[in-house]
């Protein structure tokens, strides 16, 4: 009994440690982005266009792109997603053929951004001839989060009991209309976590949309989605790295911005997913 005690107090600190591991660090990072990038924050800053070279002005036409950006993507990726894990929790069979496919999209999420990149410039850019445009940065970004989109929506479905479904069945609906007035309202938190996790990994990417969108400097808005557009990460790239002289606050300044456009996007679902969960009766 005693040596059971100590193995677990020996694991709890283990555990506890790790916890450190991960929050002390990133706690590092926000206050540092925070303490350094706070005193470029002004209404100016948030406002102006970049003015010369990206080293004075404002960040209001990457902040502008990069919602652009996130919005397609969106609106691309969340009913496709959706739909097929639908398809894949209600309608498919569990042979090898699906099984195959499943294990596919759980492979596509860990595959390198710059990968989807590439892609996005053979398939969009040159095939499709969308040229470099807020479309094919859109549609590359759209295709990179659908695996999350996909993996989560699917889990939420099967999360839902049984139970809902067959005591549909049996008063008579049919089984899309099972599937939509019992299984997706009951799943819609776990979809809104697939869709958290796409838009954090949608906004702060920089290799999609380096090859299919990203503008090196345009001090304006874009009018179409054919256009090009300035986004929060490449522009943080770029006057961190290829813009000499520019001044320290308005890189940490860029960088808070980008961080707490993700945080708010996040913040916004997560509420939206809360109101969800308190209506859940199980």
């Amino acid at each position: 009994m005693h040596n059971s005690q100590r193995t677990q107090k020996i694991a709890f600190l283990f555990l506890f440690l790790a916890t450190l591991l991960i929050v002390v660090p990133v706690g590092l990072i926000v206050v540092i982005i925070i303490q350094k990038g706070l005193p470029a924050i002004n209404w100016q800053f948030l406002t102006d266009i970049p003015r010369q070279g990206m080293r004075a002005g404002g960040i209001f036409p990457a902040i502008v792109g990069t919602m652009y950006l996130v919005a397609g993507a969106i609106v691309f990726a969340l009913p496709i997603g959706l739909l097929a894990a639908i398809y894949l929790s209600e309608y498919s069979k569990d042979n090898f053929l699906n099984r195959l496919i499943k294990l596919a999209i759980v492979n596509l999420a860990g595959v390198p951004s710059v990968v989807y990149g590439l892609f996005g410039l053979a398939l969009f850019v040159i095939f499709l001839k969308f040229g470099a445009s807020i479309l094919s940065g859109s549609l590359t970004l759209g295709i990179m989060i659908l695996p999350i989109i996909i993996t989560a929506s699917r889990e939420a479905l099967e999360s839902v009991p049984d139970s809902f479904r067959e005591v549909s069945l049996s008063l008579g609906a049919s089984k899309w209309q099972t599937i939509r007035h019992i299984v997706l309202p009951n799943a819609v938190p776990g979809i809104l976590t697939g869709t958290i996790l796409g838009l954090g990994r949608a906004a702060g990417e920089t290799a999609p949309i380096l090859f299919t969108v990203a503008a090196f400097y345009l001090p304006r808005l874009p009018h179409s989605i054919f256009d090009q557009a300035m986004a929060l990460p490449y522009h943080l790239y770029v006057i961190s790295t290829q813009v000499p002289n520019v001044d320290e606050k308005i890189r940490y300044g860029t960088a808070l911005v980008l961080l707490v456009l993700v945080l708010f996007m996040n913040l916004v679902a997560i509420i939206i997913r809360y109101k969800f969960r308190k209506k859940k009766k199980w």
